[in-house]
């Protein structure tokens, strides 16, 4: 298994030691049809991670579906563990699920992703060529979400 890179932030005098590693970010229709699904993180070295992350952020769809009954935010935060991946959610105006597997706990910094990504998200939705329940194959958005995810989990 690869080992996550350290990174050191400095508040009033105290380091504080967050390790950075995996984070893959996908979106769901309302319709449970996959948009769009990237890895931001780094790639883990077992043959069934993928498959491994695919199940998880599915299964959290669930407790997605519940949870956003409960609450008038659009944000979640964390809406559900697995070993050591923390599972996010966002959820559009119109139903769509965003969902972020996560191995450090930094709600913030997934807040501000879900934000932007959500932008994105809606920039690419108006677009008149493309269809609401199809994947979003857009060379554009690939690279500002990748962008987003070096930019909150370098």
């Amino acid at each position: 298994r690869a080992r996550p890179r350290r990174v050191v932030a400095r508040s009033r005098g105290r380091s504080h030691v967050a390790m950075v590693g995996l984070a893959t970010f996908t979106i769901v229709s309302n319709a449970d049809v996959p948009l769009y699904e990237a890895n931001l993180g780094q790639t883990p070295k077992r043959e069934d991670a993928a498959h491994l992350q695919e199940f998880v952020a599915h299964a959290a769809l669930d407790v997605v579906d519940e949870r956003r009954w409960e609450t008038p935010q659009t944000n979640l935060k964390l809406v559900d563990r697995f070993n050591d991946l923390l599972v996010y959610a966002h959820v559009t105006a119109g139903g769509t699920r965003f969902v972020l597997l996560h191995d450090a706990r930094n709600e913030e910094s997934v807040r501000a992703f879900f934000a932007e990504a959500h932008e994105l998200y809606v920039k690419a939705a108006l677009n008149p060529f493309h269809d609401a329940d199809s994947p979003i194959e857009c060379a554009a958005f690939d690279d500002r979400v990748r962008a987003l995810g070096r930019k909150y989990f370098p």
